[in-house]
């Protein structure tokens, strides 16, 4: 015990100042107040897990976290959760909101300094003056103490260095978390970890609106289907969804409609506001056009083709680009398109709007059809106009003149598809950067249509037979596509076209001829004749395409043959040539050293299996007794690159495959589908960094005996002859496995051992499941909540529990205690035709309490639509809802979708061993029953990316719908 009165007066005369000391030392260690958290935190537990995790490690290091997102995402709230369940294990801590808008005002920054110090201490801090005086307080007082500080909403680097300017500032353990709207600031202060706030689930979607809208947490029935289109239109933003679900709230269906209609036209002003703040943040102009021009103009296409448009613009797109991704403004899809939240599109685009409310011409990018068609057939076009955007449906045949555009000389970015147009060209504006015009009714273009400046031309499923006399009135140009094109049967002079980068030419069925001007085509990069099926030949000239990277060939159907010096092209990565009548390739595709893509598929009516795939083998890994025609030198190295090498439907025995196919040191995917082999090479286990194999339809294929170590993903659907595999607990990266229609395989070795598998599919097959078993069923329903639909009609019989419909009463036993690990449930439901499930959810309801709760299993598959009825099977563990004493009458209802019908529901309780025995024979029966469509590996999340080009897993997508907190 201290001495207080020795303390006393030693240090102090007066009482009233040792209390006064007494009562400061103990605010300082008390624990500060919790934030006010929204009313309904939806889907925030698996948000703020992570970035609990990393708060909580036990690690002395001073660790900064950044959580970025667009505006009204939940970034704030989640940093808020984060804090109220972590704070009270720092000894200071402290939550600085809208640090953006307070640094605005005067003296702002040395504001937010006192406002840091002050709350950490629980006084008023010193009066601080000036930003570095500040910094010197910050570092002398908090630099031995463990803190945690939130600094909600940084847009400026200047705020960080004035408030967390280094982490030598705070004392060991300290963590600062760091909410912001621009992901690049977090790379600039090297945070130790970036969370990227992201869009709510369906199912988490419907929850909140629906408790702001009904309070409730499902909609009302006669409001479903309104209900799921705005919560389409929000697009799992939480702001929209509070803030329509609160502006709804009590009003009538009329009412309701009404909003709905509206809201296709305006956007709601409250939630604007909010996401305006981003686009005005924006320092440079430029950005901004950039911004606006992709969300009137370019969402949902290529980047890169984007890119060169707007390059021809005058812009520094590529740097725009990212400025805009880096502030949650764009996204990039897994397909390399631009994506942008609907709403941020109808911020941009009511931007647009408000250049001039009444008058369209004036303003500088038209997209709306109404407006113009308006526009045009009035003759209301201005020199404000900067982009037009026109896509008429394709039987209704439109006519403009040609003068029309006469006043639009800043005109640069044309899109009129499907348009007639009548006069003379010149009218049109001669900085034009992009013409698209698909079905453009014209044989050839006119000479008076002034293109000098045109970066993209795009002019599928039109009627052009000659596309220019003289290509350099186009001579800036970098993208042409004609795809589509069916009356061209020869493509036009490329002379006189230097900056030419992407030629597309896909499916132009009359094609015959490519001029052979096309090898001045150096700065060429991506060239595809797709679909060209009476092409017959290529010319020599096409090897001089020095700069080229990507050609597809793919279904030329009657191209017999490849130019003798295509290994000329040293650029080349990928070669696609599926489908076509090539019967051997040039010896000089020895030399495509960095060709990454071999894609050979379908060729087996034209291309014998023995003249060609030793001959890219003998490329590989040369021998000198080979006895066939034109063999390589011993020195060649081969195809050193190749990753991916797709050779499906190719009549393969196993002759075709050279034993040395291991010397393929690079690949990663190795496609062999749909071939006659009965086995395979022994060097394939060589292949050390091949990551998927497929094998699917090799109906000859009874076993196979070895695999490559590293492999991830092996497809082996259909192949009905298939008896054996060799251990696969031996391939510690294995992940997916795919058996569908494997009628003779039996089993799979040491199953219980497959701790790297996520995903096995056995439809149909009759291998039943080995997971549902009862010492296995105990351990794994402890923690987790899943789901699964299985190809199955009707509940066991052991079902006690059972009705029609897809809710039903049951009484809890009395005995229950302590002693309940799980409540199985079991749905008989069939999906409308076309349609797989998207969001399910169990509604528990206990009628002897009054209290109801929600509950979100994962789905480990979705319901196939090929099969009548399915069951969906799910357990819930007993931790996931409220305690039970036993004797309660409970009612389940089982909501999936509104495209699934539940015709039938049942319920299970699962006990821990000493009550269990007596339900041995009933989950024993369940083997029998149950296939295993999913494994039930269920710690980890799947990720689909696979290492193929353009090739898609065959599995159904996992939907992972994770609990929230309620």
């Amino acid at each position: 015990m201290i001495n207080f009165h020795f303390f006393w007066t030693k240090y102090y005369r007066h009482e009233s100042k040792f209390i006064q000391k007494i009562v400061e030392e103990v605010l300082c260690k008390v624990s500060h107040t919790y934030l006010n958290l929204t009313m309904h935190p939806i889907g925030l537990d698996s948000r703020v897990k992570d970035i609990r995790l990393l708060l909580t490690n036990g690690s002395n290091d001073i660790q900064m976290i950044g959580i970025f997102g667009m505006g009204g995402i939940g970034k704030t709230t989640i940093a808020k959760v984060v804090y109220n369940q972590v704070f009270q294990q720092f000894e200071c801590s402290c939550f600085m909101g809208n640090v953006s808008e307070i640094s605005k005002q005067l003296n702002g920054l040395v504001h937010l300094q006192e406002q840091l110090l002050s709350e950490i201490f629980m006084k008023k801090g010193p009066s601080i003056g000036s930003i570095d005086r500040g910094i010197s307080w910050i570092k002398k007082r908090l630099c031995s103490k463990r803190i945690l500080i939130v600094l909600d909403d940084v847009d400026q680097i200047s705020q960080l260095n004035s408030l967390a300017g280094s982490r030598d500032w705070f004392g060991l353990g300290s963590r600062i978390i760091i909410t912001t709207r621009d992901e690049h600031l977090l790379n600039k202060v090297q945070v130790d970890v970036k969370y990227e706030a992201k869009e709510l689930n369906y199912s988490e979607s419907l929850q909140l609106f629906s408790w702001h809208a009904f309070r409730q947490a499902i909609p009302l029935e006669d409001y479903l289907e309104l209900s799921n289109g705005i919560i389409n239109y929000a697009q799992g933003l939480p702001l929209a969804l509070e803030v329509l679900g609160s502006y709804l709230f009590g009003r009538t269906m009329l009412e309701w409609i009404s909003a709905f209609e509206k809201l296709k036209h305006i956007p709601h002003n409250q939630i604007q506001k909010k996401l305006r703040i981003s686009f005005d943040a924006l320092e440079d102009d430029q950005v901004k056009d950039i911004f606006l021009d992709i969300a009137c103009f370019f969402i949902g296409m290529d980047k890169d083709y984007v890119i060169y448009i707007l390059n021809g613009c005058g812009f520094f797109s590529e740097i725009g680009i990212s400025v805009l991704i880096s502030r949650c403004l764009l996204k990039i899809t897994e397909q390399n398109q631009l994506s942008m939240h609907d709403l941020l599109r109808e911020m941009g685009r009511k931007i647009i709007c408000e250049e001039s409310p009444k008058e369209l011409g004036k303003r500088s990018r038209l997209w709306f059809q109404e407006d113009v068609c308006d526009m045009l057939q009035t003759d209301k076009g201005t020199n404000e106009i900067e982009g037009i955007v026109l896509d008429l449906p394709l039987l209704k045949d439109i006519y403009f003149r040609t003068e029309s555009f006469a006043r639009m000389q800043k005109l640069r970015l044309l899109q009129i598809n499907n348009v007639h147009l009548t006069g003379k060209f010149e009218h049109l504006s001669r900085e034009l950067r992009w013409l698209c015009w698909h079905y453009c009714p014209l044989k050839n273009l006119p000479s008076n249509f002034q293109l000098k400046n045109l970066v993209a031309l795009d002019l599928q499923y039109s009627n052009i037979k000659q596309l220019w006399p003289d290509s350099k009135f186009v001579k800036n140009l970098r993208v042409l596509n004609l795809s589509h094109c069916k009356f061209l049967t020869r493509t036009p002079n490329f002379t006189g076209l230097p900056r030419m980068e992407i030629l597309l030419l896909e499916s132009c069925l009359s094609l015959l001829e490519i001029h052979h001007s096309i090898g001045v085509l150096d700065r060429l990069t991506s060239l595809s004749l797709k679909d060209c099926g009476n092409l017959t030949d290529l010319p020599s000239s096409i090897c001089n395409l020095i700069s080229l990277q990507h050609l597809n060939l793919t279904d030329c159907s009657n191209l017999k043959k490849l130019p003798k010096l295509l290994g000329n092209m040293h650029c080349l990565r990928e070669l696609h040539a599926d489908g076509t009548a090539i019967k051997q390739l040039p010896f000089s595709c020895r030399f495509l050293k960095n060709l990454t893509i071999l894609s050979l598929g379908r060729c087996n009516n034209n291309l014998p299996s023995k003249s060609w795939l030793p001959l890219i083998m003998s490329w590989v890994s040369p021998r000198r007794n080979h006895d066939f025609t034109g063999f390589l030198p011993p020195s060649i190295s081969g195809l050193c690159s190749l990753r991916k090498l797709i050779l499906r439907h190719c009549n393969l025995n196993e002759a075709s495959i050279p034993i040395d196919i291991g010397s393929l040191s690079a690949l990663q995917l190795l496609d062999l589908g749909s071939n006659n082999f009965h086995s395979l090479p022994s060097s394939l286990c060589q292949l050390s960094k091949l990551d998927s194999l497929w094998l699917d339809d090799c109906k000859n294929l009874r076993s196979i005996n070895e695999l490559p170590p590293n492999l991830r993903v092996l497809q082996a659907d259909a192949c009905t002859s298939l008896e054996k595999l060799p251990n696969l607990s031996n391939y510690h990266r294995l992940e997916k496995l795919f058996l569908a229609n494997c009628n003779r395989f039996a089993d799979i070795q040491d199953s219980r051992n497959l701790d790297s598998m996520r995903f096995i599919h056995w439809e149909l097959s009759n291998i039943l499941i080995n997971a549902i078993k009862d010492s296995e069923l105990e351990g794994h329903c402890k923690d987790d909540y899943y789901s699964i639909f299985i190809p199955v009609g009707k509940i066991p019989e052991w079902y006690i529990h059972q009705r029609m419909g897809s809710s039903i009463s049951f009484n809890m036993p009395f005995h229950v205690g302590n002693k309940l690990i799980a409540l199985t449930t079991w749905a008989v439901c069939a999906a409308k035709e076309g349609v797989v499930t998207t969001a399910l959810f169990h509604v528990l309801y206990n009628k002897t309490n009054g209290v109801e709760q929600i509950l979100r299993p994962t789905v480990r598959n979705n319901i196939p639509v090929t099969q009548t009825e399915h069951s969906l099977w799910s357990i819930i563990p007993a931790l996931e809802f409220f305690p039970i004493k036993g004797g309660e009458r409970m009612e389940l209802s089982i909501k999936i979708s509104p495209f699934v019908d539940v015709k039938k529901c049942g319920v299970h309780f699962l006990y821990k061993p000493d009550i269990r025995e007596s339900q041995q024979g009933q989950l024993s029966s369940a083997k029998t029953i149950v296939q295993d469509y999913v494994h039930p590996k269920r710690s980890r999340d799947v990720d689909l990316k696979e290492s193929g080009n353009n090739l898609e897993e065959k599995d159904g997508k996992r939907l992972r719908i994770e609990p929230d907190s309620t």
